[in-house]
């Protein structure tokens, strides 16, 4: 068998900052109907991928790395480890799988991806069945990987990074091998892939894609996601600059619908929640259960009739994108270059919602938006005489004053942002503006994440 060369970093041109583990507490989930055990064979044309979840995985990277593998046009399989379907992730969020790991005892799979989290890497050691699967897998040359804890609560235990550079969070580091452990936040040896924690998941997912897929497909990925910062925009840009600081816990409301991207719930909980920020997910549909934009299915914390009860002090609306599961690479981009109009329509014409935003204006509260989100504000008239940035698609439908060389734009009480992987900073400038740079650093670096040098920059002149 050959094996490939080593190296520490993916051949791709993409780059985000790094990230680790940690965790917090609240609702939400995935979900899709269990499968009973078949055997399969693997074909070129479509790309298996194995993702198992347990109670306490971190729902950060695992929600990336399904998300982004399936925009590659991977076929994922999420697997839950436990006796149900149902499990808890770290920070409360409630992930549903697609089935369970019997399912997948007798299937192959091109790669097995482990995300890590505690006690969720623990959960993943000690089930047999994914033992004998991720074995199986590194002894037929086949790819398999892990994030964060799992490297090395994972991996380790079972003997599968024997002899080859293993990189995992900080926090773990002590449990890898001395001589083979490394501190690179993408760690390729053969046909093993490893990586930090949460901040490094979508580069540790891209090297995934460059691996199955090829590196052009990474690279365009990678561009779509926002995640190239070579482009000379700043991280953040601030105008008409008050101050955020509250006399209470800060309680943030995440109205949701189905399209919603799940990359950005889960992103914005997490590290909200990371953050000591109460957040309550809230469904404009019928049910709890959402259907986001890749599949992912989540049980929000309340319907928006219930959470319209409670006054918050700052309102986050995520993508509101159509649901297109991709039967090509990038067709999910179709849902994202119209402006999302279905999920859009659904958020412009739920009563409750405009009720809250233009309540939570008139009063002075804080909101924001994410992506084509912006849209919706727009629609409702609070944008008038603000400053924002939007995902470039929507740029141009917006009337205001447009703020294209920045990932986070804030303008007052309003924060918005270009959305996909720059949620991460919209998500820590929150931090900072309600807590200080102080516990925004402490959360980024729980992330193993460079706290954004953009994000102390001085306040814009209006």
């Amino acid at each position: 068998m050959t094996h490939r060369k080593s190296r520490t970093t993916p051949s791709i041109s993409t780059s985000l900052r790094s990230s680790s583990s940690s965790s917090s507490s609240s609702s939400s989930s995935t979900t899709v109907s269990p499968s009973t055990a078949t055997t399969t064979t693997l074909s070129k044309a479509t790309k298996r991928v194995l993702v198992p979840i347990g109670i306490g995985t971190e729902e950060m990277e695992a929600v990336i790395l399904v998300n982004v593998l399936r925009r590659a046009g991977a076929e994922v399989i999420v697997a839950s480890v436990e006796p149900q379907l149902q499990v808890q992730a770290s920070a409360g969020i409630i992930l549903l799988a697609d089935t369970s790991i019997s399912t997948c005892s007798q299937q192959s799979f091109h790669l097995v991806a482990l995300p890590g989290g505690m006690p969720g890497s623990v959960r993943l050691r000690d089930c047999e069945i994914l033992k004998q699967i991720t074995t199986k897998q590194a002894a037929e040359n086949r790819l398999y990987g892990a994030i964060s804890a799992a490297p090395a609560m994972t991996l380790v235990p079972w003997g599968l990074t024997k002899r080859k550079k293993t990189t995992c969070h900080p926090a773990f580091k002590e449990k890898l091998p001395s001589f083979w452990a490394v501190t690179s936040n993408i760690q390729v040896s053969g046909q093993m892939t490893t990586s930090r924690g949460p901040g490094t998941s979508f580069e540790f997912a891209l090297s995934l894609v460059d691996q199955l897929f090829g590196e052009s497909i990474a690279r365009e990925l990678g561009e779509s996601l926002l995640m190239h910062t070579s482009d000379g925009s700043s991280v953040q840009k601030e105008f008409n600059k008050i101050e955020w600081s509250l006399d209470h816990t800060p309680h943030v409301l995440i109205p949701v619908a189905n399209g919603s991207e799940e990359i950005e719930i889960v992103t914005i909980v997490d590290i909200l929640r990371r953050a000591k920020i109460t957040v309550t997910v809230a469904s404009i549909e019928k049910t709890r259960k959402i259907r986001a934009s890749q599949g992912t299915q989540l049980i929000s914390d309340k319907l928006i009739s219930e959470a319209a009860e409670t006054t918050y002090d700052l309102i986050i609306l995520p993508l509101p994108s159509d649901f297109q599961q991709p039967a090509s690479n990038f067709q999910w981009l179709a849902g994202v270059s119209k402006g999302g109009n279905a999920g859009v329509e659904k958020l412009q014409k739920s009563r409750i919602l405009k009720k809250l935003l233009n309540e939570q204006d008139a009063g002075g509260r804080i909101f924001g938006a994410v992506c084509s989100s912006a849209a919706v504000l727009h629609k409702y008239g609070l944008l008038k005489e603000k400053k924002v940035t939007a995902h470039p698609s929507v740029l141009s439908k917006l009337t205001n004053e447009v703020i294209d060389g920045a990932q986070v734009v804030i303008d007052g009480k309003l924060i918005t942002s270009k959305g996909l992987a720059t949620v991460t900073d919209f998500s820590l400038a929150i931090v900072s503006k309600l807590f200080g740079h102080s516990r925004a650093r402490s959360v980024a670096q729980g992330l193993v994440l460079d706290y954004p040098k953009g994000l102390v920059d001085l306040p814009q002149k209006s």
